[in-house]
């Protein structure tokens, strides 16, 4: 995993020259902005890798940066990991339903960061090929619409089945309440209904029965991940 080209954007003088000597020293090639637009007019020409982003920017702020990469179907797949000040579990929150990938709070850990960054960079564990999604010993079959684990059949609702894609789809990282409720049930934001965590509940005790790995984790205070 060398050689990825890392974007970031921080206006922070100190914490910019941080960020630039830890990603060279780590063997990745990386590109510095001190506000967004920069950025985004070079993206016209070179895509990154991923994208290390601070939230409070002159110009631009980092959430509308997220919102620009989600609705631009070339940018959609870079990862974007949120390095801010911003801490509470409201701006956290608010950073992943908007689709970023990660969130790390300053002060940070120069080792936390770097094996962030190499956790994101991380090409899943999934192979979609003839109409199936696999992740390990899991897997679901879209001819049949069916659910396997070490090929044993699982018996899932309807809604069980697009749930459990929709974690697949996006293994390796958290999926907000928010997000999900919005994504497979068209629920509008902050909804308060304990549907979900009984469909989680739910797809958890039907798939314990034929593995001992625990494929939904729950992140606490924020919603779900699948891990590889």
């Amino acid at each position: 995993m060398a050689n990825e080209l890392i974007y970031f954007v921080e206006d922070d003088n100190n914490i910019y020259e941080l960020i630039e000597t830890t990603l060279q020293l780590n063997g990745f090639k990386c590109r510095g902005f001190y506000e967004p637009l920069e950025m985004i007019e070079t993206l016209k020409t070179e895509l990154p890798d991923l994208l290390v982003l601070d939230l409070m920017l002159p110009n631009m702020n980092g959430y509308d940066v997220i919102k620009l990469f989600k609705a631009v179907p070339s940018y959609t797949s870079i990862p974007i990991i949120i390095v801010s000040a911003k801490f509470t579990e409201n701006d956290i929150v608010m950073g992943l339903d908007l689709g970023a990938n990660d969130y790390i709070t300053k002060p940070f850990g120069i080792k936390e960061f770097v094996s962030r960054i190499k956790s994101n960079l991380r090409k899943k564990i999934v192979i979609e090929e003839k109409n199936q999604l696999i992740i390990n010993e899991l897997k679901l079959d879209f001819n049949r619409h069916k659910c396997f684990v070490n090929d044993n059949p699982i018996d899932l609702t309807f809604t069980e089945f697009q749930l459990l894609e929709y974690l697949m789809r996006n293994c390796n990282q958290v999926m907000t309440r928010n997000r999900l409720l919005k994504e497979i049930w068209g629920y509008a934001e902050d909804t308060e209904t304990r549907t979900l965590d009984m469909h989680i509940r739910s797809v958890r005790e039907k798939l314990s029965r034929y593995t001992n790995k625990q494929y939904i984790e729950t992140v606490r205070g924020v919603g779900y991940i699948i891990n590889e």
